[in-house]
C-alpha cells in the first residue's frame, strides 16, 4: 500500500568490531499507519533499537552500515535523504523518546531551557517555546511545573527524567513518535498516565506512535499491531490479542512464558532475628523532607521490595543505608552497629556485605574499564574473595549466569545494549558474594525472557547462600513473584507494610489500591476491562 505514514523494506543493518561483523537486523520489513501504534517487542540485542535508530538517522557509520533497504516516509526514501533535509525532518516531523535520559539530557541548562529549545530551533518564539515547555511538564505528570522548569537533569529521579524527555519530544506535535523502551524507568501509576497520554495524542493528531519495548504489558495496554524480533528477524506479527492466546512462533511463547505476574506467591519464611534494621531513617534537602521517619527490619534470606512512585523515597532509603548520602536523622543497625557512626574506612569494609544495584547502568558502569575490569574490580580490593589465577573463569561463570558470554568480558559498556549493561552491574555486585544486595530498579531495564532469568538467579542465592534483598521496584507483577514482604512508600512515608500476599490480596490504603490496578499484565483482556472501569469511573 502506498498509504502508509511510515513503510522499512527489507532493511538491513550490520556492525564491524573487533570480534567480527554482527548483523544487528537482517531482512526487516514494517509499515506504521497514520493514528496506529506499532511495538516492536523482543530482547535485548535483537535488533529493534537499532531499526529505530535507522529510521532517525542515528546509527554511526562506521562501524555501523546499513546494507540494503528502503525507509520511505513522505514519499521520501530517508536512507537516500540529505543531511538538511533529515536535520528538518527530525525533531519536527519525527521524534524520538530515548531509554537513559540521564544521557540525553544536558546536565549544565535547566530543563525548562532544554524543552523549549527543541520549539525555538524549529523557528517558534521564546514565549511561545516556554509555554509550550510549561503545558507539558504538567501534562507529564512533572510536580510543581512552573518551579521545576529552573531545575537541572540531576534534581530529578529517573522517572521523572523520562517523563521530561517524551515532553521534550513532544514539543512540535510530530507526525511520528517513536518511543524506545518510554516507560521503562516509571512508576505503574505514571506508566499508566504516560500511555494514556500518548493514547491521547495519538488521538488527537492522527501521530503514529512506534514503541519498541521488552514489556509484554505495554504491549497488551498500548499496542494495535506487534512485531516480534529475535536475533535481528521478524518471527512474527499480530495484535496483542493474537500473540497472547495463538502465538505461532516457539519465541513468542517463550516471552509468554516469562511474563511475571502468573506464578505463586512466596510464603514468609519463618521469623527470624534481623540482620538489618533500619530505625527513624529521615533525609532533609533544605526545607524538603524526601523520607519523614522510615522504620523497618529485614532479615536473612528475605526479599524486602519497596514500592511507590517516583519521588516516594525509595532510593533514597538506599542511598542512605549504604551510606552514599548522609542521613538527617535515625540509625541503620547493621549486625547491631549502628553503620551512621562508622568512618569511611570502617564502611569500606561493610560494602563489601551491603552491595548495590543502581537504576541507570550507564552511569554506574566506568566507560574506559572492560567488563572484566568492572567485574573483577571488587576483587583487587577484598583479595581472600577469589584468587588471581581464577579471575578469568570465574567472570566467565558470573558472565553466563546473568545471561551474558563469557567472551563478551573484553568488550567496554558502550557496547552493550541497555539491557544487557544492566546485567553486567548486576554481575559485578554478585562477585564480592554478598549478604544483602539492595536492587534500585535493578531489572526494570530488561526483556522479560532475561528478567526471569536473572530473577530465578537472585532467588537461588537468596536460597542457597540466605542473600537477602532490599528490592526496590515498580513492577508489582515482578514483586508478587519475587518479594516475601512489601513496604509501600508515598511522599516520602510507609503508608502500609506487610507479606506480599496482604498487600495484593487485601491492600488497606487507597494508595496501594491505586498502585495495583495501574499494574500492566501481558493479558490484553485485562487491560482492557481495567479501561472499561476508568471510563465507567470517569463518567459516574
Amino acid at each position: 500500500m502506498a498509504d502508509h505514514l511510515l513503510e522499512v523494506r527489507n532493511l538491513s543493518v550490520r556492525f564491524h568490531t573487533a570480534q567480527g561483523v554482527v548483523n544487528a537486523v537482517n531482512g526487516i520489513s514494517w509499515h506504521l499507519d497514520k493514528g496506529e501504534t506499532l511495538a516492536i517487542l523482543g530482547e535485548s540485542g535483537s535488533g529493534k533499537s537499532v531499526s529505530a535508530s535507522a529510521i532517525m538517522n542515528l546509527i554511526d557509520m562506521p562501524p555501523g552500515e546499513i546494507t540494503c533497504g528502503e525507509i520511505l516516509f513522505d514519499g521520501i526514501d530517508l536512507l537516500k535523504a540529505s543531511v538538511e533535509d533529515r536535520r528538518r525532518l527530525n525533531g519536527k516531523r519525527i521524534a524520538m523518546i530515548f531509554q537513559h535520559p540521564l544521557s540525553h539530557l544536558n546536565p549544565v541548562y535547566p530543563v525548562g531551557w532544554q524543552i523549549a529549545e527543541t520549539a525555538m530551533a524549529h523557528g517558534r518564539g521564546k514565549a511561545e517555546a516556554y509555554d509550550r515547555a510549561l503545558a507539558l511538564m504538567e501534562r507529564v505528570g512533572i510536580p510543581n511545573a512552573r518551579a521545576a522548569m529552573a531545575k537541572y537533569p540531576h534534581q530529578f529521579s529517573g522517572g521523572q527524567r523520562q517523563r521530561l524527555m517524551i515532553a521534550m519530544a513532544l514539543v512540535l506535535k510530530p507526525e511520528i513518535l517513536i518511543a524506545d523502551e518510554p516507560t521503562t524507568a516509571l512508576d505503574v501509576t505514571v506508566q499508566a498516565e504516560v500511555l494514556s497520554l500518548l493514547e491521547e495524542l495519538k488521538a488527537e493528531t492522527g501521530m503514529g506512535l512506534l514503541m519498541i519495548t521488552h514489556d509484554l504489558g505495554v504491549v497488551a495496554e498500548a499496542a494495535d499491531r506487534a512485531v516480534v524480533m529475535e536475533r535481528g528477524r521478524i518471527v512474527e506479527t499480530g495484535t496483542p490479542h493474537e500473540l497472547y492466546y495463538n502465538p505461532q512462533h516457539p519465541y513468542t511463547r517463550k516471552l509468554l512464558a516469562a511474563a511475571p505476574g502468573k506464578g505463586e506467591m512466596r510464603s514468609t519464611p519463618a521469623a527470624a532475628a534481623p540482620i538489618l534494621r533500619v530505625q527513624d531513617l529521615r533525609k532533609s534537602y533544605g526545607g524538603f523532607q524526601a523520607l519523614k521517619g522510615a522504620t523497618f527490619d529485614l532479615h536473612a534470606g528475605e526479599t524486602l521490595a519497596v514500592v511507590g512512585e517516583s519521588g516516594s523515597g525509595k532510593s533514597t532509603i538506599a542511598r542512605l543505608i549504604l551510606r552514599l548520602e548522609e542521613a538527617t536523622a535515625g540509625c541503620v543497625l547493621w549486625q547491631g552497629d549502628d553503620l551512621l557512626t562508622k568512618s569511611p574506612r570502617q564502611m569500606a569494609r561493610v560494602r563489601r556485605q551491603l552491595q548495590m544495584v543502581f537504576q541507570d547502568p550507564t552511569q554506574s558502569l566506568n566507560p574506559h574499564m572492560s567488563v572484566f575490569q568492572i567485574i573483577s574490580e571488587g576483587w583487587a580490593i577484598h583479595r581472600d574473595i577469589v584468587p588471581k589465577v581464577q579471575w578469568k573463569a570465574r567472570v566467565a561463570e558470573l558472565l553466563q549466569q546473568v545471561g551474558l558470554e563469557p567472551g563478551h568480558a573484553l568488550r567496554v559498556p558502550h557496547q552493550f545494549s541497555g539491557g544487557q549493561r544492566q546485567r553486567i552491574a548486576i554481575a559485578r555486585a554478585l562477585a564480592l558474594e554478598p549478604e544483602v544486595i539492595i536492587c534500585d530498579e535493578a531489572v526494570s531495564a530488561l526483556d522479560v525472557a532475561i528478567q526471569k532469568q536473572v530473577i530465578d538467579l537472585l532467588g537461588e542465592l537468596r536460597n542457597r547462600l540466605g542473600i537477602a534483598f532490599i528490592f526496590i521496584a515498580h513492577d508489582l507483577p515482578l514483586v508478587g513473584d519475587f518479594a516475601d514482604r512489601v513496604l509501600v512508600m508515598q511522599a516520602g512515608e510507609i503508608v502500609e507494610q506487610g507479606t506480599v500476599r496482604q498487600i495484593f490480596d487485601a491492600p488497606q490504603q487507597a494508595y496501594t489500591q491505586r498502585l495495583l490496578f495501574a499494574g500492566l499484565d501481558a493479558d490484553p483482556d485485562i487491560h482492557a476491562t481495567r479501561r472499561s472501569a476508568r471510563l465507567a469511573m470517569a463518567r459516574g
